[in-house]
């Protein structure tokens, strides 16, 4: 299975805007790619530079936790 990305530059945009919604979607992409053995890739894409990626989350507890901190934030 693809690895999932998920812009953290994104993530922290919809925290800003209470858009839980659209977050809820995306963890919900994530927990289908984590389930079928693939992976999540976290990036972070500058407004004026190259996407870059510094994490992956590969399990579902990992995912879990990672969506529990940043819906601490909303």
């Amino acid at each position: 299975m693809k690895d999932f990305f998920i812009n953290v530059t994104e993530i922290e945009e919809l925290q800003m805007t209470h858009n839980t919604h659209e977050l809820d979607k995306i963890f919900s992409r994530a927990r289908s790619v984590v389930i079928g053995g693939g992976t999540i890739a976290l990036m972070r894409k500058p407004a004026n530079g190259k996407a870059y990626r510094f994490d992956e989350i590969s399990t579902e507890q990992a995912l879990e936790d990672y969506k529990k901190q940043v819906y601490k934030y909303l």
